[in-house]
């Protein structure tokens, strides 16, 4: 193929833009108190779920601890177009699932991918 002809087959072609994604996990473990039943530990949690399982660059999940009636481990990624951005929005969530869910956060590990 001469070069002349790869100019006019790649000046018809409209250039794009690779972006790559970003993905960062959050996983929070909690401490309950009180709960005596699986109902009420959902309950500490429906917060959790009905907020940020509907944000639309989050997922939550409970991920561990599910029979658990003193404890809880949920995980939250985010997704977004830099590392920094998702650090900005998972310290966001952070910070309001600690004003909102009542539970003391005991441990948390993020990760960025």
């Amino acid at each position: 193929m001469s070069d002349q002809l790869r100019r006019l087959l790649q000046a018809g072609q409209p250039q794009t833009t690779a972006i790559t994604p970003h993905l960062g996990v959050m996983t929070l473990h909690f401490q309950l108190y009180g709960c005596d039943d699986l109902k009420a530990k959902r309950r500490a949690f429906s917060a959790l779920k009905a907020i940020w399982g509907k944000e639309s660059d989050l997922a939550v999940a409970e991920t561990a601890d599910h029979d658990a009636l003193d404890c809880a481990t949920w995980t939250i990624a985010a997704l977004g177009t830099s590392s920094q951005l998702i650090n900005q929005r998972l310290d966001q969530v952070e910070k309001a699932i600690a004003e909102r869910v009542d539970a003391p956060i005991l441990e948390i590990q993020r990760e960025l991918f």
